[in-house]
């Protein structure tokens, strides 16, 4: 919810004479540029493990962020107190670090994006605001899933379901007399089940996690959470290791996604491409992929955990496609890569909190629906792996290589899905992968589980991708 902009002001006990007089202060000892970021964020969270709450409780975290930048330098300090006397100390600081010989620019005489935020663009489509329900308020609800969950199998021994939501009130100014503010609300919930037959014991979690308010705490999450749970299990008690080496990999719609995520959204970063550390540095404009395959990185989902109305320096949220066609079109900038490229921010300078600097970061990552369907992708296949959760990924930024861990998958044989496999990883290279990319489903989904990028700083996002087809992979078995 996109509130009135006194109640920002109010909140943070500024007004537009104050952030001036804070931008003059940054400025004051040379520098380029100079942002102001503002955080109130109430957390609040709840763990049920064994019928009990076991843990939970809520807090408030408050401050401004303030950077300069000087040429290649950044100044970036902050402080837990709005008074004027510690965000001075605070501008001060920024300037000192960002010291350099350069002269001061002139106050707003930039082309700056003045208009103010739209209530009625808002992308978090918030009825019942979290902070209008108190902590035991949401007891009922977690308590409804676990015995939901319990009810699904008998072979369930343990249940853990976690709770949490964030409202963050953000204010941001800027040099070039910017002034944005939002109100981003977060909610997640996660379930996770022990199952044991006989001396076999599996364990399996889920989660959503959606920018809205208390209305997703509904009857039909508790269904879809609760069949998402048991989804498998039968086929991961079956699971063997199956025999590994090159072969075709299939990647089911949905939460495969974050291998795109990981091993390729992460080098088109422009952080990583303008420091000449990323694979595709070189590459701008080439054919990286076949045609017909569009890559997308979202920040207008309305709902979505990735979604932003502006991101941390104030640039609107929007849709950036970096992949066109099989063409690489774009990098993920935020407003220092951009100035380096010569090209517009993209909505991508995200940052962990007020204590951090932006950076380039993923929102909603995701490959766009191709026109072949997803049993023909695996019938294709004489031998191979069809792979659909992934967990414990790593990859190399400048070389491309990853390694991700398959949670659970089939082994493809004659073009059918036989025998389900387990404790096998997928290993390959991002450049390559792409380019062996024999065939995209129509089946996008982008996965509403609760990401969590760790760029150094933690970030909410998300990801997806339809069923695709990689021509070849080296699977880790036996």
């Amino acid at each position: 919810m996109i509130k009135d902009k006194a109640y920002y002001f109010h909140t943070f006990r500024v007004d537009r004479p104050v952030l001036d007089r804070l931008i003059t202060e940054g400025l004051r000892s040379g520098g380029s540029y100079c942002d102001l970021f503002f955080e109130n964020t109430a957390y609040g969270n709840l763990l049920l493990r064994d019928g009990a709450v076991t843990s939970g409780g809520s807090h408030v975290d408050y401050g401004v962020g303030i950077r300069v930048l000087c040429g290649e330098k950044t100044g970036y300090a902050y402080s837990e107190s709005t008074s004027w006397a510690d965000m001075s100390e605070c501008a001060r600081a920024a300037a000192q670090i960002a010291d350099a010989p350069t002269e001061v620019s002139p106050f707003g005489s930039q082309n700056p994006s003045r208009g103010e935020p739209n209530p009625a663009a808002d992308r978090y489509p918030e009825q019942e605001p979290w902070l209008s329900t108190p902590m035991s308020g949401f007891l009922p609800f977690i308590q409804r899933l676990e015995a939901s969950v319990k009810g699904r199998d008998n072979r369930i021994i343990k249940v853990i379901v976690n709770l949490s939501f964030q409202v963050s009130d953000i204010l941001m100014y800027n040099s070039l007399r910017e002034l944005k503010w939002d109100t981003r609300p977060l909610g997640s919930v996660a379930v996770t089940a022990v199952f044991q037959q006989g001396a076999a014991v599996e364990n399996k979690s889920t989660s959503r996690s959606f920018r809205c308010g208390v209305e997703m705490l509904s009857e039909s999450l508790i269904k879809d959470l609760s069949d998402d749970i048991v989804r498998g299990i039968d086929a991961r008690f079956e699971a063997r290791r199956p025999k590994g080496g090159k072969m075709p990999v299939v990647m089911g719609a949905g939460a495969s996604g974050i291998l795109l995520h990981e091993a390729m959204g992460h080098a088109f970063e422009a952080d990583f491409n303008r420091k000449g550390t990323s694979i595709f540095a070189d590459k701008m404009g080439r054919q990286i992929c076949p045609k017909g395959i569009q890559i997308i990185d979202d920040g207008t989902l309305a709902g979505n955990r990735g979604a932003l109305n502006f991101d941390d320096e104030g640039v609107p949220g929007q849709k950036t496609y970096m992949v066109e066609d099989g063409v690489l079109t774009s990098y993920l900038h935020d407003r220092i890569s951009a100035a380096h490229y010569g090209v517009k921010p993209t909505g991508n300078g995200r940052r962990e909190s007020f204590r951090y600097a932006p950076i380039p970061r993923m929102r909603a990552t995701y490959m766009e629906s191709g026109t072949a369907k997803a049993e023909d992708l695996i019938a294709s296949v004489q031998k191979g792996i069809f792979v659909d959760e992934f967990s414990n990924g790593q990859v190399q930024i400048g070389e491309g290589d990853f390694t991700f861990y398959v949670k659970s998958g089939w082994l493809i044989e004659g073009g059918r899905l036989t025998m389900p496999v387990k404790d096998i990883n997928i290993i390959g290279n991002g450049p390559q992968a792409l380019a062996d990319l024999q065939g995209v489903a129509d089946d996008l989904i982008v996965d509403p589980a609760a990401w969590t990028c760790g760029k150094e700083q933690s970030v909410p996002v998300s990801c997806g991708i339809p069923t695709v087809l990689i021509g070849q992979l080296t699977v880790g078995g036996e």
